[in-house]
């Protein structure tokens, strides 16, 4: 099964300076506010990284998980993973089989995506997502590759996410997800790691990327929505 890195997403109580220090400390464009997320009582900006993507979401109104994400970690946060597979048959034997709820299943014309419930995968929403073309992404709008810009970053290489027992969570993930953990770390057969390590006083949670310089002047480090970007 084919199976990588395809979107990451933060939380941000100001979606506006969010978007601007993802421009200024990244190089990119946003190419899509997706309407569909006012459903959950959100507004979000989406931006090309090569052909996988950044979100940013931003609560609208008290009560949404968002919300309460920011609240549990104390500020923007680091929020969802997600992951494109070429078949969602195998995905959910492995959820049922390690009794992981599917907390929501989101549809629209072209895709499928299972958001896996934070607390029986532990660390972040997973979102499973199967597209009917390999490499299409719909949820980033009909245009986005007209919004692409590699001038500093071309792909998101690894998450890094903060766990209380890193060993424990990357196995939980592995499991699912139908990969081996190696050193706390779970590789996707196309590309892009999950990386578990400690959590410090935030707790558990996405803590941070890795991405992809376009070349080597480009290197650094940037911290957005309180998570660390190191481009290598």
């Amino acid at each position: 099964m084919r199976m990588r890195l395809r979107q990451i997403v933060m939380v941000a109580t100001d979606l506006d300076a969010a978007e601007q220090h993802v421009e200024e400390q990244l190089g990119v464009e946003r190419c899509y506010r997706d309407p569909g997320v006012a459903e959950f009582g959100l507004r979000n900006a989406l931006f090309p990284i090569g052909d996988q993507f950044l979100e940013v979401v931003s609560p609208t109104q008290p009560g949404t998980p968002a919300g309460r994400q920011i609240d549990k970690r104390g500020g923007d946060s680091g929020y969802m993973v997600m992951v494109e597979v070429d078949d969602l048959a195998p995905l959910r034997r492995r959820v049922a089989k390690h009794e992981i709820r599917i907390a929501y299943e989101a549809v629209t014309t072209g895709i499928i995506g299972l958001h896996l419930h934070p607390a029986d995968i532990g660390g972040a929403i997973l979102s499973v997502d199967r597209t009917d073309t390999w490499g299409e992404w719909p949820w980033a709008g009909p245009s986005w590759r007209d919004h692409m810009r590699t001038d500093r970053v071309a792909a998101v290489l690894a998450v890094v996410i903060d766990a209380a027992d890193p060993s424990a969570m990357a196995a939980r993930w592995a499991a699912v997800l139908g990969c081996a953990a190696v050193d706390d770390r779970v590789t996707l057969p196309d590309g892009g790691e999950l990386r578990f390590v400690a959590a410090g006083d935030r707790g558990e949670g996405v803590a941070g990327f890795v991405l992809a310089a376009s070349d080597p002047a480009r290197v650094g480090t940037a911290t957005i929505c309180n998570c660390r970007f190191d481009i290598v």
